[in-house]
């Protein structure tokens, strides 16, 4: 399937019907003199075309190289133009963050490396959003700052295990006021918070820590290692994510990704997506240009 094209300033089509009618009238007028019939002396007329100097059956390709160049400029300047999803801009304006509880009840749980499955299936979908890691148990850390290198936000996320934070317990609201923090640095407007966890220490702190990050624009979401509970979905809906299981690998990935651009878009932000060819096409239009300035060998 090819690109997706759109025009970004339509009403300029609306020329090329007045453009049409008038190429018409010039098209349907009486030989090719023009007015010159009318303007000139009969007698002389006919001398000069004796002379060879006159030629009533002048092509009509002049004009219509030129309405083809016009048509063509009209078209470049509706703004026609192809959806750039890996386009750079995303980098100053959308990020995600991966919050990953890496508290002994989580690391030493049978189903650690679906969690961790995810993650990198998240990751995965990232295109050329910028990505940051925190990991936490009885405290946060931040693993990696917001970067573009996914190579190595995946391999830092691999590398997690029980000796990663030292400090026992389950702290989720200190990793999301670190998110909320990292996100105002980074001046991240439209970004994804992403909760790996068992759900231990979800409470009324972090239920607070996920209303700043929904305030901030940003929206978060949680991995649940285990079936999720009320506390899952208290989170999600107040900072305006989802719930995902284990077993939603391409959900999660969707969400990153489809789920991420139509909100920017929403925002007023949807030329950050496309790229105007415009230009392309006021190239295209001098070639029949081009054909005005043939030499004619007599």
């Amino acid at each position: 399937m090819g690109p997706e094209v759109t025009l970004l300033r339509p009403l300029w089509l609306l020329a090329l019907p007045v453009l049409a009618g008038f190429g018409w009238w010039l098209y349907t007028r009486r030989g090719g003199l023009g007015d010159w019939q009318r303007a000139t002396d009969p007698a002389l007329l006919r001398a000069m075309q004796a002379l060879g100097r006159v030629d009533n059956n002048a092509s009509r390709a002049p004009l219509l190289a030129m309405l083809a160049a016009v048509a063509l400029t009209v078209l470049a300047l509706a703004g026609p133009a192809v959806e750039r999803r890996d386009t750079l801009s995303f980098r100053n304006l959308d990020g995600v963050i991966f919050l990953v509880d890496a508290s002994a009840s989580v690391i030493e749980d049978a189903r650690w490396p679906q969690m961790l499955t995810m993650g990198r299936f998240g990751l995965a979908s990232l295109g050329t959003r910028p990505g940051g890691l925190i990991v936490f148990a009885g405290d946060a850390y931040i693993a990696t700052d917001m970067t573009l290198d996914h190579l190595q936000l995946g391999q830092t996320l691999s590398l997690i295990d029980a000796q990663t934070v030292p400090d026992p317990g389950s702290r989720p609201e200190r990793a999301l006021m670190m998110a909320s923090e990292l996100l105002e640095t980074a001046e991240i407007i439209a970004g994804d918070v992403i909760l790996l966890t068992d759900g231990a220490g979800l409470g009324a702190s972090s239920l607070q820590a996920a209303a700043r990050i929904s305030a901030q624009g940003a929206r978060l979401s949680l991995v649940s290692l285990s079936q999720s509970d009320a506390a899952f979905a208290t989170h999600a809906a107040t900072g305006e994510g989802k719930v995902f299981t284990l077993d939603e690998t391409d959900a999660l990935a969707d969400w990153l990704s489809e789920s991420a651009r139509t909100r920017l878009e929403a925002q007023n932000y949807p030329l950050l997506f496309w790229k105007d060819m415009g230009r392309y096409v006021l190239v295209l239009a001098l070639f029949p240009l081009l054909t005005l300035f043939r030499r004619q060998v007599t």
